[in-house]
């Protein structure tokens, strides 16, 4: 019997249902229809999302290309960087780029992403350091453990051999004659040191503007005290005119104190300092600690060879320094320390064009001696308000805990931040106001520091001539007489013997420990 109901296929005639309502031809086509079309639409959407991801993809690929520079081949304090440490690790090692040569001049800078950030590092064999972004403003990142005990040990250990020698000099003589030299008016000099140009000097601005980097530290005590001493103030008010500053030559705050007597407490620093080269010949740790550094700040290796010798200071109990900038603004008459026999020009302005500095702390301090940055991440700077209420963030005995961020010193520990910043082209910008910093008054024991600078000149055809006449200079033992001469004429350093360390080999030797560690 056959079922006629509607939709029910009949066995002996299958074909039946095709004539039905519910499963007309026309229905099934416009059905068909409608999902090509979704299908469609949703293919080329999806397509668009890919296009777009595999650009995005193929763009990071050649920013990190450029900006790490080609391969990383390089060496890790003599160790092939292909060691099965860097590959299990989780680290990356941070590229070398190599001599860019005087047509592709390039600086590569650190990423600081943003405070607390951290990022693991390889830089010496079977161990990874983190790099903590500590403040954007300046671009600071603290490592911990750069250094080893023993390292620590050996840097102080042939400080002590080379002798170390009073850190602070003296504010030189001969500012009127500067003055005359530059035909500036004391006129002009008042119209200067007057921040606000209200036809006054307060005692902000005094401070500020009179405060030598190596000369006597002022106080807002000590600024009332040189008034009434030289008569400066007659009315009183604690303040200067025009033409009672006047009456006062350049050097008259810093004469009156050293006629009345300094203490060391009142230098602008406080410690001992001496100087370990580290190029060929050298102790092996220095020579690692050097290409570590290379490595950590991914300069080209002949900047940093060509830099500054590494800096050892010993801060006693009592020990100080005021807050401070590594290196001064570059203006067009400014030349660099390191480069100014290449600038083919004469100026009265030279600065020390310290791109990077590296600090080293090599023993933990029991009380005090940190460094401070009174102005880290601050969001504006004004050299005026750091003197507020007798309140002086430069001041680093008396006001240290006043200041936006501090780092305790501990052993192996290293900072590293940058002094100028970029120019948006790859090379040296203006100086980073932000970097200033200080080392607060130990009050117990004592701190030893060392410090890599990296001198790099804001103009780059200054400095790439500078690299072409280190590079031209004949012979190691020539090279390296001609560098050390450089340097000993930027620190004025009469006692100073600059050498290879190579006599200090035969003393060390006697030290059998420390050598069997290292």
């Amino acid at each position: 019997m056959i079922d006629h109901r509607p939709g029910v296929l009949s066995p002996q005639n299958p074909r039946e249902p095709l004539g039905s309502t519910e499963l007309s031809m026309p229905r099934d086509r416009v059905s068909l229809q409608k999902s090509n079309v979704c299908s469609r639409s949703y293919f080329v959407v999806v397509m668009v999302f890919v296009h777009v991801y595999i650009i995005n993809v193929i763009a990071l690929l050649l920013y990190v290309h450029y900006n790490n520079g080609p391969g990383d081949s390089s060496a890790v304090d003599g160790q092939d960087s292909a060691n099965p440490s860097f590959s299990n690790s989780g680290a990356h090692p941070l590229p070398v780029n190599p001599d860019p040569g005087p047509d592709a001049m390039y600086l590569p800078r650190l990423e600081g992403i943003k405070v607390g950030h951290v990022q693991k590092v390889a830089l010496v064999p079977n161990k990874v350091h983190e790099l903590k972004t500590l403040s954007m403003k300046p671009l600071l990142f603290e490592i911990s453990g750069f250094l080893s005990d023993e390292e620590c040990h050996l840097l102080i250990h042939l400080a002590k051999l080379k002798g170390l020698q009073e850190s602070q000099v003296m504010i030189p003589e001969g500012g009127d004659e500067l003055a005359e030299q530059l035909e500036i008016s004391q006129e002009e000099i008042f119209n200067l040191l007057d921040h606000n140009q209200d036809g006054q000097l307060q005692l902000q601005e005094v401070l500020t503007r009179s405060r030598v980097r190596d000369g006597i530290w002022l106080t807002p005590e000590n600024v009332r005290e040189i008034y009434a001493g030289l008569k400066a103030d007659p009315d009183g008010n604690g303040m200067l005119s025009v033409q009672e500053f006047k009456k006062l030559n350049t050097n008259a705050f810093q004469q009156f104190l050293q006629q009345r007597g300094v203490e060391k407490s009142q230098l602008v620093r406080n410690s001992k300092h001496t100087w370990l080269y580290q190029g060929e010949g050298a102790h092996r740790v220095l020579r690692q600690l050097q290409q570590r550094v290379t490595r950590l700040t991914r300069l080209p290796p002949d900047i940093v060879e060509n830099s500054e010798p590494l800096q050892v200071v010993r801060y006693q109990r009592g020990g100080h320094y005021h807050a401070h900038h590594d290196s001064g603004p570059v203006y067009p008459e400014t030349v660099c320390y390191h480069t100014k026999l290449v600038a083919n020009a004469s100026t009265p302005f030279e600065t020390s064009c310290r791109y990077i500095t590296v600090l080293f702390y090599l023993n933990s301090v029991p009380g005090g001696g940190e460094t401070t940055f009174p102005v880290a991440d601050n969001r504006t700077y004004e050299e005026l308000s750091l003197i507020q209420n007798d309140v002086d963030l430069l001041d680093t005995r008396k006001h240290c805990d006043k200041g936006n961020l501090r780092v305790k010193p501990s052993q192996g520990t290293a900072l590293l931040w940058y002094n100028y910043l970029s120019d948006g082209k790859g090379w040296v910008g203006d100086l980073d106001e932000y970097s200033l910093h200080g080392g607060c008054v130990v009050t117990q024991g004592t701190k030893w520091v060392a410090n890599n600078w990296i001198n790099v000149d804001p103009d780059s055809r200054r400095q790439t001539r500078y690299q072409q006449l280190v590079s031209r200079l004949g012979g190691e033992e020539t090279a390296t007489e001609r560098l050390e001469e450089l340097y000993r004429g930027i620190h004025a350093d009469q006692n100073q013997n600059f050498h290879t360390d190579k006599d200090l080999h035969q003393d060390l030797h006697t030290d059998q420990d420390l050598h069997q560690d290292l």
